[in-house]
């Protein structure tokens, strides 16, 4: 009886392993469509149908702003009077640096490397390079690196010796993110990339 009900334990763990995943994709999805759904004032409209009007105006304003000379002229200038309302212009930076950081024309977390952050015992972490150098600052043969956190949107920057930093050349900018939120417990793909070993 107590080996039947420690394997009925151990199946029920591994089924949640393995349904955790899919049911909460599955529920993050449903969320997302029901909130978005909501921001369209318009009463007993199928489900989904306000999550498409949404994803079909915003794929039409991003059309309109990158193809057309008066369309591109509006957003600029609603963004430059954004810049310069006292208050708002913070918190729209911000937000615009952060979105242009990992989407867009300029990325910024395009350049994974590795970061020794401690010599003795030697240790090693990854980042982005988004400082090649920070002379104008003062801080010469220095470069600045952000280093996401694992499980999280938020990260860390720090400003260190050249010499300390390496770039990845075995995942690209995406591999490299995945690895990092992750906690380094992705699997990379051994037949692409074949053994990795650092030099």
């Amino acid at each position: 009886m107590r080996k039947l009900a420690v394997m009925f334990f151990r199946s029920f763990l591994q089924g949640l392993i393995l349904l955790s995943p899919l049911a909460i994709t599955a529920y993050v999805i449903y969320v997302i469509f029901d909130k978005i759904d909501t921001l369209i004032p318009i009463q007993h409209i199928p489900r989904g149908v306000g999550f498409l009007i949404i994803v079909l105006f915003v794929t039409f304003v991003g059309f309109l702003g990158t193809r057309f000379f008066i369309g591109k002229w509006v957003f600029d200038s609603f963004g430059h009077l954004l810049e310069r309302t006292p208050g708002v212009k913070y918190l729209y930076s911000a937000i615009r640096d952060m979105v242009s950081s990992f989407v867009g024309d300029k990325k910024r977390f395009n350049k994974p490397v590795w970061v020794c952050v401690n010599l003795a015992p030697e240790i090693w972490r990854i980042g982005f390079m988004t400082q090649v150098d920070m002379a104008h600052l003062g801080m010469s043969n220095k470069a600045a690196v952000y280093m996401p956190h694992a499980y999280a949107i938020s990260g860390w920057v720090i400003v260190t010796d050249s010499k300390y930093i390496k770039p990845v050349t075995r995942m690209n900018a995406a591999e490299a993110m995945k690895f990092a939120v992750s906690g380094g417990i992705t699997n990379i793909d051994d037949d692409k990339h074949g053994p990795y070993t650092e030099t």
